[in-house]
């Protein structure tokens, strides 16, 4: 990794991150809001004000961690929680659904947005125009990224509530049961599985195989649509 790009590489990285992590919980909250639940409005947390929503380690530190160990490559991040008592909504199970997919869907908006903008940059001033590139570039990576991500059906994450809210309850009961296990597990496929199989010489990069070869697809897909 070039330590002179440092800078560079942390302005195009940090602001799509923190509006992808911004845009997907305050998506949540305001979802929450319309199906009546107020928990996240009442706490403030139903705003665009990625201070409201920024978590120190999730949006700060993993995503430095994540662009210092990938050579400049990649950044991920997360934000905090927005809160959701899915009593107060009027059909819970269902507004559970809407809520978990309001956070992946704006991801997919933003992406989308992102790949419409390229189309304003030749008409940026030099050198402003690179670094203006460089970030719709990286806006449309995490979003997919992190939409993608997010659908694991796999408690606590978003795709997890869809999965208790479709499928048959006595199935959806043992899904919602792995929560507690949910981020364990999680961490396990992303970083345990993989060393595993270097370890043992196969290639078990499971993240790559749920998350990246998907967004991989994606993302083409956005760029095919939108032409650029």
């Amino acid at each position: 990794m070039d330590f002179s790009n440092v800078p560079f590489l942390i302005s195009v990285w940090i602001l799509p991150v923190i509006l992808a992590v911004t845009l997907h919980e305050a998506a949540h909250g305001w979802v929450a809001y319309r199906l009546g639940d107020r928990t996240a409005y009442m706490m403030g947390r139903v705003t665009f004000n990625p201070v409201k929503h920024v978590d120190p380690f999730g949006t700060l530190i993993l995503p430095g961690l994540m662009l210092f160990l990938s050579g400049g490559k990649m950044m991920f991040g997360f934000a905090k929680p927005v809160p959701v008592d899915i009593r107060n909504t009027y059909n819970p199970r269902r507004d559970m659904v809407l809520i978990a997919a309001a956070g992946p869907a704006s991801n997919i908006i933003l992406a989308f947005l992102s790949a419409i903008a390229f189309y304003a940059v030749e008409f940026l001033p030099k050198d402003v125009d690179l670094w203006v590139a460089h970030n719709l570039a990286n806006s449309i990576r995490i979003n997919v990224i992190l939409c993608v991500f997010n659908l694991i059906p796999l408690p606590p994450l978003d795709g997890g509530r869809i999965a208790v809210g479709i499928l048959p309850r006595p199935l959806a009961m043992r899904v919602a049961a792995l929560e507690r296990y949910g981020m364990f597990i999680l961490l396990g496929l992303i970083f345990l599985v993989p060393y595993v199989g270097d370890v043992v010489g196969l290639n078990l990069n499971v993240f790559w195989y749920l998350v990246g070869l998907p967004a991989e697809v994606i993302t083409e897909f956005i760029v095919n649509v939108v032409g650029i």
